[in-house]
């Protein structure tokens, strides 16, 4: 057995007072003040959303003017940080806007088409969500704006419920919809202090989900680099191929293609000019809009539209329009419209919040989780209601705001009026645009996407983690965004599951000359006592789920361990001492446990005792009688407490390090 493989070591035993094996600690278990109830946590959770924290001050009206400027600046951090706003983080900010704009525009309208909407609804999407954010984000550089990833979601599962080239309306109204539905969950997520459903998605799935959506994002791109007529409308990797193999047959124009590749290597060239020498930066931001204006201007020139080459066409232009009329919460399709929305919620949330602490680490503050989820939220809401889509941070984008110097969230109003005046002014110039320019604009932004050296990194740390991570690799590639996702989570459940299961039970020893107990697995140099088994339960909760497996271990090990004793003619154990210290709760599958331990301990003469129990745990110990039955005198603060009262009780005959 592997517990018998510690050192056993003869030493005298330290003072105790034999008149009692229970030091004056030991009582601060028994007599702890009862826990928080369910429903004051609860109260707990929603008063500190919706009850700022009182401003110290004498007058009732000064105390209610504190109360409701805390308010209002815990909903719109702009009242905060804006009083110490100057000229000079204004310079700035409009520079770090425009050239976050430069970038913005045709990334925007490249988004729109992946999303499978008209040019225009990218560049409005760039506009509402960003003002929105600027007066309630909390994240300084932070860009706001459609991403490929979600637009790559809602297209590949709207279109599964109308197909947008038959029926655009309908698919727009829905967009419209899933975008409202997004903004109320990611509100209600900061509300109610719900960040954790975020954290469903591991590190390890988003490496993965990023790495294969960012494949099919590029094989949706052939379409527009190839100047495809027909393409199939599935994302998986199989029917891409076969829908590229089909269309070469038919005749196609290698112009769109030529376009295309010769754009994409001048936008990744100025990117790497743009890394490898930092003063250039702009270059690589400027570069998707040099793109565009280069292009359109050649195929204007050569009038390349009328031998094949895929163009725009017409952009509509001006301000948002309204489209609260065409969110529709009682429709046919709100159901399929609601589980959309809480995809794209929870993936918008996970990028943002990614994007932003990685920025604001490098800044040296602190980013709101809770706040961040309120203010995506509300750009969402007010989005969808101005004829937007689901917008988040961009990881590119933020990476320009950054380096071009944006001191807060005015970047992104700038950026924000800027479209707004294209919108306005420049829209018929795009009328001449390639369809193959805006798909090199796409790629571009992709090698960001995939990061095999993070996946090498998973691979080295933890290998259910790295089968997660091509879980959800392979389910894109192979299957669509859904089963990607699910086939994550599931993995992801199961590890939890596996562990919730079978958690570590260790035998404990302690090291020489002290009154630390660590696992004798882990520390081959602890010694164990011959006649007290201590044994440590590594599960914060003691439940239905993993009691059984942990009684059967523990009497496993004390049986072995009897045995043993009585083979080598060594002093039998006596005593078994329980280490509870990681176990917070218990439920009445735990505590049926425990009292089965307790019997079969009993049985084979051996005296149970438990050590330093959670405060939940030992609170419904007391309440299902399982302390009246093991007996309060053999409840401790500490393990070398407990081994020392074991050791008092039987005489101090054992001995110990």
């Amino acid at each position: 057995m592997e517990s018998m493989a510690a050192v056993e070591m003869p030493v005298t035993v330290p003072a105790f007072d034999v008149s009692s094996r229970r030091p004056a600690t030991a009582g601060l278990v028994l007599n702890s003040p009862n826990p928080p109830s369910l429903r004051d946590e609860l109260v707990g959770v929603v008063g500190k959303v919706f009850r700022p924290r009182r401003a110290n001050g004498d007058g009732g009206g000064a105390r209610r003017c504190a109360w409701v400027l805390t308010a209002l600046q815990a909903v719109f951090p702009v009242l905060q940080w804006g009083k110490t706003y100057n000229l000079k983080s204004f310079r700035s900010d409009v520079m770090a806007g425009l050239t976050l704009a430069s970038l913005g525009i045709p990334q925007s309208i490249g988004y729109a088409n992946l999303a499978k909407l008209d040019p225009q609804y990218g560049l409005y999407t760039s506009v509402v969500p960003p003002l929105i954010y600027a007066v309630m984000g909390t994240s300084r550089e932070i860009a706001i704006g459609p991403v490929a990833v979600v637009s790559l979601l809602l297209s590949s599962m709207v279109q599964k419920i109308v197909d947008p080239a038959s029926d655009p309306v309908t698919y727009r109204t829905l967009v419209f919809t899933v975008t409202f539905l997004a903004g109320v969950f990611q509100v209600s997520f900061g509300l109610f202090r719900l960040g954790f459903l975020v954290d469903f998605l591991s590190h390890a799935a988003i490496v993965g989900f990023m790495g294969g959506a960012a494949i099919v994002i590029g094989l949706q791109q052939l379409k527009g680099l190839l100047g495809l007529s027909k393409f199939t409308n599935s994302t998986d990797v199989v029917s891409v191929a076969k829908a590229v193999f089909s269309a070469l047959h038919d005749p196609w124009h290698p112009g769109n293609f030529l376009i295309g590749c010769s754009f994409l290597i001048f936008i990744l060239a100025t990117r790497f000019m743009g890394r490898r020498y930092k003063k250039l930066f702009w270059l690589s931001a400027i570069s998707p809009l040099v793109s565009v204006i280069l292009s359109t201007a050649m195929v204007y020139a050569t009038r390349a539209d009328k031998h094949g080459v895929k163009i725009i066409r017409e952009v509509h232009a001006g301000l948002n329009p309204s489209s609260v009329k065409q969110i529709q919460l009682n429709g046919p399709y709100t159901t399929e419209c609601a589980k959309i929305a809480i995809i794209c919620a929870v993936i918008a949330l996970t990028e943002a919040i990614a994007v932003g602490r990685s920025f604001a680490s490098i800044r040296g503050y602190k980013l709101d989780g809770n706040k961040e989820m309120i203010a995506m939220g509300c750009s969402n809401i007010a989005g969808s209601m101005s004829a937007c889509y689901v917008a988040t941070g961009s990881f590119s984008r933020t990476a320009v705001n950054f380096s071009a110097g944006a001191r807060s969230t005015v970047s992104n109003i700038v950026m924000a009026v800027t479209v707004l005046i294209a919108l306005e002014l420049f829209m018929k110039l795009l009328y001449y645009t390639p369809m193959a320019v805006l798909a090199s604009i796409i790629l571009s932004a992709l090698p960001g996407l995939i990061d095999i050296r993070e996946a090498w990194s998973i691979w080295k740390v933890d290998k259910m983690d790295f089968l997660i991570c091509l879980g959800a690799f392979f389910g894109v590639l192979f299957g669509s965004v859904e089963i990607g996702l699910g086939v994550a989570l599931a993995i992801s459940f199961a590890k939890i599951i596996i562990q919730s299961i079978r958690p570590q039970v260790e035998v404990l020893g302690r090291l020489q000359g002290t009154n630390v107990f660590c696992s004798v697995r882990q520390y081959p140099v602890a010694c164990r006592t011959p006649a007290v088994q201590v044994i440590r339960i590594d599960t914060s909760f003691l439940c239905f789920i993993n009691a059984t497996f942990i009684k059967e271990r523990i009497i496993e090990w004390v049986r072995a361990e009897v045995e043993a004793s009585n083979e080598k003619a060594r002093q039998r154990v006596h005593s078994v001492v329980l280490d509870m210290s990681n176990v917070v709760n218990i439920d009445t599958s735990g505590l049926a446990g425990l009292e089965e331990i307790h019997k079969d301990l009993v049985s084979l003469g051996i005296q149970i005792s438990i050590a330093s129990p959670g405060w939940q745990a030992i609170q419904k110990m007391k309440l299902g009688h399982v302390v009246d039955r093991i007996g309060e005198e053999w409840i401790f603060l500490t393990v070398s407490e407990a081994v020392e009262g074991c050791l008092t009780e039987h005489k101090g005959s054992a001995t110990e390090c």
